[in-house]
């Protein structure tokens, strides 16, 4: 079993930069990679952004990519968006999810290859 905790989540305004963080905890060591989706109310969960947990491979959503960074802690367990020029469609509930195992190709923005999820963070950004 894994646990995620998100924090850092907020109410900014347009152009501003937001930090989310997620700690794993429990069984770390099943976890090689983590990303980071996003929900907004009545909207699809979408993938904002993707690491691999040892090589530190990025991957960016197309919404998202240039203004917002995925970094990684290993010795902390946790992972971070760092996330600049927010936007008011940013606006959404953002939620760390884990991976237990990467197969030959890593499908790294889809939901199912996914197995573990925090709460959710709420970041609401005003125009």
């Amino acid at each position: 079993q894994v646990q995620l905790v998100e924090s850092g989540g907020g109410l900014v305004q347009a152009g501003d930069s937001l930090r989310l963080s997620c700690t794993a905890s429990g069984r770390t060591f099943s976890v090689y990679a983590m990303g980071w989706f996003r929900q907004a109310p009545g909207k699809e969960r979408e993938f904002v952004a993707a690491i691999s947990w040892s090589g530190g491979r990025t991957y960016y959503g197309d919404s998202v990519k240039g203004r917002f960074t995925i970094s990684r802690d290993n010795a902390k367990n946790t992972v971070y968006v760092q996330m600049n020029s927010l936007k008011p469609e940013d606006t959404a509930v953002y939620y760390c999810a884990g991976a237990l195992g990467l197969g030959s190709t890593w499908y790294y923005d889809k939901l199912y290859e996914y197995d573990y999820w925090g709460q959710g963070a709420q970041v609401t950004v005003s125009s």
